[in-house]
């Protein structure tokens, strides 16, 4: 045996730091976490994996909009990190979703991300990126080119559960029942307690009209995840009817004028010809639609005499599984008779969403 003449180099002083903020992130002390990061970057700006433990350590404490800051600065520096990418994709699209340019943002990341992986050969990667572009487009009603990103996903990792719950998801929103049905219950074959599926489930029986299992499947949904399925805020028909009415009444005068001659109704739940009536079709959940033709082409149809009489209807469950109190869902109310009143007046949801009326 030859005699050894050199020795392994031992752990910088920095590698070491690195792996207590790693240890400390991995024991859940993000605290400990994001202040071992940030000394370091106090020596070293622009160290990349420092930049990266922070701004992992703020997304787990919750301070998002730090969190996206830190991680825009950190792709600065490192920006082909593909771990860097996912977990700046994921703060955007899974952590602050509920904004709908956080969630582009996030997508336009996905995409990038998704093409280096592939490029890389980085199969797992890949799989992260498809799945998150996946979730990223049914949040914002993008769901024909969500499935796409998700049967894609499901070719690298076939029993993957995320993928395959946010498959059966993207189905429901585009109104394939019969095949949402078997995809949330080949996934409750596989785990019994996934919330989702079971207040999904309970979604599609009560469009079939079987209010018994309906309430089964919310009310397992509710005892899984509480905070997530909160029993409804429910007014009653006569309470409810007078919240739109108070909507209507507090329109500004000259929005008012636009309502001469138009239908505001309340029902239950979209009916299968409402959503199907457009290309793609309509969620299953949404809150109101405006039916028949906006002002402007209501007076050029056949010399002024619209066959097509205009309406604008609410629908009662869906505005009250929306909201989780009393306030919350009369408010709700006044802005989706603003919404489909805009549409009324010719507006599409883009220039709606603009004016925060999405």
């Amino acid at each position: 045996m030859g005699k050894r003449t050199s020795k392994q180099a031992a752990p910088s002083d920095v590698e070491v730091r690195l792996d207590g903020v790693a240890a400390a992130f991995e024991e859940g002390a993000f605290e400990e976490a994001l202040a071992g990061a940030e000394t370091l970057l106090a020596e070293a700006p622009e160290l990349p994996e420092a930049l990266h433990w922070r701004a992992a350590a703020l997304v787990e404490l919750g301070q998002l909009e730090e969190a996206v800051e830190a991680y825009g600065r950190a792709l600065k520096v490192s920006p082909d990190d593909l771990e860097l990418l996912l977990g700046a994709a994921e703060c955007l699209v899974g952590r602050a979703g509920d904004e709908r340019e956080a969630v582009e943002e996030g997508l336009s990341l996905c995409a990038r991300g998704r093409k280096m992986a592939q490029r890389a050969g980085d199969v797992e990667l890949l799989f992260e990126f498809l799945l998150l572009e996946g979730t990223g487009l049914n949040q914002v009603g993008e769901c024909v080119q969500a499935l796409a990103s998700l049967e894609a996903a499901l070719g690298h990792m076939p029993r993957s559960m995320e993928a395959r719950l946010e498959r059966a998801i993207a189905l429901f929103e585009l109104c394939r029942f019969p095949e949402a049905q078997a995809a949330f219950e080949e996934v409750l074959r596989d785990a019994a307690d996934e919330p989702w599926a079971h207040h999904y489930l309970g979604l599609l029986a009560e469009r079939r009209g079987e209010g018994k299992e309906a309430r089964k499947r919310f009310g397992k949904a509710q005892t899984l995840a509480p905070e997530e399925f909160p029993p409804p805020v429910e007014l009653g028909e006569e309470a409810f009817d007078k919240a739109v009415e108070d909507a209507v009444k507090a329109l500004p005068g000259h929005v008012k004028e636009y309502l001469d001659n138009v239908t505001i109704a309340v029902e239950e739940i979209p009916k299968d010809e409402d959503l199907l009536g457009e290309s793609p079709p309509l969620s299953p959940c949404i809150l109101g639609v405006f039916r028949g033709s906006p002002v402007g082409e209501r007076n050029s149809i056949l010399g002024g005499f619209d066959p097509y009489p205009a309406s604008i209807v609410l629908y009662q469950k869906n505005l009250e599984r929306f909201a989780k109190t009393r306030e919350e869902l009369i408010e709700q109310i006044g802005i989706t008779v603003m919404h489909e009143v805009g549409h009324l007046m010719g507006l599409d949801e883009d220039d709606l969403w603009e004016r925060g009326l999405d």
